[in-house]
């Protein structure tokens, strides 16, 4: 860690991404508790989370654009848009507005998709491979971490000022962060453009994740599990409905998670290099179906809450192995189009899961549900292990043929 840290550039990279992480923390659970506030819905709270993921559906389209930029430029100019794009919020007042929200969920939506993509791109460029899993963990945790402070602060501000010191927040992030990256010193190469037909220049992403043989399973097995972890986007509140809770408890119950996202986040990068990525998101799979059927099981707060712990424990694991192995395995002149190849492929199942999520809640109990989820999983990472040995612990090494 110190070592990445030693790299020119990259703690002022950290800092500004960890601050933007932050706002995030802020502001997202507030998009749902602001439409469940005025609306009294479920239904149309977990639908907040579906607006948020729909520009996955089209981020193909950015992917040969962020390619042909430089990364520290696209990082600059898509936070100072992200900030922007929150100022709508503000004129929010009842439930007539809730599309206002929706509109700005939507953007918030390609926030995920081109900052990623252009982090992963700057990660790359600054850090030998060696240092990568060390920087996303440090990252993942700090991310996770804000999960203990973040819902909370975000659902004392919405109580107390109806939501606009919330977008105050999380619209300074952006561009704190904006500020830093253009502080870093890197002498970013133009990417260089090789023309080709739109076709293959736009499914360059796609083709690379469908062939590499390591990267391809494990892409299945998560894209497998999104197909029902949005159903606890709604489900959460009737979670909360189920034990007497209002609203607002759900900032508890993102920060315990928060808990053991610190815990997962802190010790993943040697389960990783010891393990190798693959193995490592399959036991992240394995503790994720372990946590829902916790809450199925569950008849007390606190019981339901030590499955949430275990959950935030297991998404770290999951996400920092899941990106340092698309960082290593991907040619840098395609990482935008596999970052937003990947926003597809996830995305999708992603949003099918919190629409179906959002019906799901009216007509099924929380249990129900959540032992839906947990079946799942558990059979993705079943998947995942039953894969030969060979490619399950290949290193995560590039692939030796270039890719478009």
């Amino acid at each position: 860690l110190r070592q990445a840290f030693g790299r020119p550039g990259f703690p002022l990279l950290f800092v500004a991404t960890t601050t933007s992480m932050f706002g995030d923390s802020v502001m997202l659970l507030v998009f749902s508790m602001w439409v469940k506030a005025l609306t009294g819905s479920n239904a149309q709270a977990g639908l907040t989370f579906f607006w948020m993921v729909l520009p996955s559906l089209v981020a193909p389209l950015l992917g040969a654009p962020i390619d042909r930029t430089r990364r520290k430029p696209l990082l600059v100019w898509g936070n100072v848009a992200s900030a922007v794009m929150l100022l709508p919020l503000l004129l929010v007042r009842d439930a007539g507005d809730v599309w206002i929200i929706w509109v700005v969920a939507v953007l918030y939506g390609f926030s995920f998709i081109v900052l990623p993509a252009g982090l992963n791109g700057l990660l790359k460029e600054m850090l030998p491979e060696e240092l990568l899993v060390d920087a996303n963990a440090s990252m993942q945790t700090v991310k996770e971490g804000f999960r203990l402070i973040g819902p909370l602060i975000g659902a004392g501000l919405f109580a107390l000022t109806d939501g606009w010191a919330v977008v105050a927040v999380d619209a300074a992030s952006f561009l704190v962060a904006a500020a830093l990256i253009a502080a870093i010193r890197l002498a970013e190469v133009k990417p260089e453009h090789e023309p080709q037909h739109w076709l293959a220049e736009m499914t360059a992403g796609v083709r690379h994740l469908i062939h590499d043989e390591v990267l391809r399973p494990v892409m299945i097995a998560f894209g497998a599990t999104l197909l029902t972890l949005g159903f606890s986007e709604a489900s959460i509140y009737a979670i909360l409905d189920a034990f007497d809770k209002p609203v607002e408890f759900a900032g508890v119950v993102v920060t315990v998670q928060g808990v053991g996202a610190v815990i997962g986040g802190l010790t993943c990068s040697r389960l990783i290099k010891r393990f190798g990525e693959p193995v490592s998101f399959a036991l992240g799979l394995g503790l994720m179906a372990a946590s829902f059927l916790v809450v199925v099981v569950a008849q007390s707060i606190p019981l339901m809450l030590a499955g949430v712990v275990v959950l935030g424990y297991a998404l770290p694991l999951m996400f920092v192995a899941y990106t340092t192995l698309v960082q290593i395995r991907t040619p840098q002149a395609i990482m935008g189009r596999v970052s937003t190849a990947l926003e597809v492929v996830l995305g999708t199942p992603q949003a099918i899961s919190i629409a179906v999520g959002s019906l799901l809640v009216s007509v099924l109990s929380f249990r129900t549900i959540f032992a839906i989820m947990a079946a799942t999983t558990a059979l993705a990472a079943l998947y995942l292990v039953s894969r030969s040995p060979r490619r399950l612990l290949a290193e995560a090494s590039p692939p030796d043929a270039s890719s478009d």
